[in-house]
């Protein structure tokens, strides 16, 4: 997986090769960070987010640009590893520490101002349209979803946003101080921010 900065900046990048698309690019944002809402509400399952769609391709056809979204997503999710481990990226010191959230989020600050519409993009996340999504979560749930999302990208992430995203999510607070020093750690490595910064170029 990644964390919300990259897989908005992938999205940029499969307009940018795809020009001709026909989805609404708003919704296809809103669903491409949708899946991880699974991590601030303990009922939601990774199967219901991540395990939607088969096969997991760039097929997007008779998908709404949300549904799309979304599948865009889990192929994203895939084919980051997939680049990650042909430069075998696990095998450099520390690049998989804090479960591997630390090269996640240290890639969302390297390649933060490679999009140029966050504040756009920010009050779209504050103000979302109602949307038939065929998972049972709650209005309630998404409105949060997104306004944890809004204030996360709303600047380039840093050692306290990150750690106000994390406090959000149940699971991972705890873990909060540990994951930001990780991904201090991780930023000293020129090896691993190399890496990094060739994923969003080769996504699609």
């Amino acid at each position: 997986m990644a964390c919300p900065v990259s897989h908005i900046i992938y999205v940029n990048k499969y307009f940018e090769k795809n020009p001709s698309h026909q989805f609404d690019t708003d919704e296809f944002i809103l669903g491409c960070v949708f899946p991880d809402i699974r991590r601030i509400d303990k009922s939601i399952k990774r199967k219901d987010t991540h395990l939607r769609f088969k096969p997991v391709d760039l097929n997007f056809e008779g998908l709404d640009s949300f549904n799309a979204g979304w599948k865009y997503h889990v192929y994203c999710d895939m084919k980051r590893e997939e680049i990650l481990n042909k430069y075998n990226f696990y095998a450099l010191g520390n690049a998989g520490d804090a479960w591997g959230l630390a090269g996640k989020f240290l890639e969302d600050e390297i390649i933060y101002e490679k999009y140029n519409n966050w504040e756009k993009l920010v009050y779209y996340f504050e103000n979302i349209p109602g949307i038939e999504i065929g998972v049972d979560v709650s209005h309630e749930t998404m409105d949060l979803w997104y306004a944890i999302l809004a204030k996360y990208i709303e600047k380039k992430p840093d050692g306290k946003a990150i750690r106000i995203f994390l406090s959000k999510q149940p699971k991972l607070a705890p873990k909060s101080k540990e994951i930001v020093l990780s991904v201090d750690k991780l930023a000293r490595n020129d090896k691993v921010v190399e890496i990094l910064e060739k994923v969003k170029d080769e996504i699609v």
